[in-house]
């Protein structure tokens, strides 16, 4: 039997979404058609390698990982991306506690 890789030990949810609402972000990898996709075949391509786009939403999956809803400019698809899936296109440095409104 294959050996499958598992995300099982990550929970992201312990901490704050890694990508803000309104964020640009580029696609890691080309992201096809799962069979979730309504209105595209199964192995269309949804996002290709580097296409950049907008978190437009913000959701979870299995209670364990965030899911990104990222609309990209190209295609015009919206896909549910994971972090590992995605990278800032304007690069920032990580922050360790995010500020509290009206802190100085």
């Amino acid at each position: 039997m294959t050996k499958i890789s598992r995300d099982s030990d990550v929970v992201e949810l312990t901490a704050p979404p890694y990508f803000s609402y309104g964020e640009k972000v580029r696609a890691k990898r080309t992201i096809r058609n799962d069979g979730t996709y309504a209105g595209k075949e199964i192995g269309d391509v949804l996002a290709k390698k580097g296409e950049e786009g907008y978190v437009v939403s913000i959701g979870t999956f299995l209670q364990q990982f965030y899911i990104y809803g990222v609309e990209f400019l190209d295609s015009g698809n919206r896909v549910g991306m994971k972090r590992k899936e995605l990278e800032a296109v304007v690069v920032r440095e990580e922050m360790d506690e995010l500020p509290l409104p009206g802190a100085v």
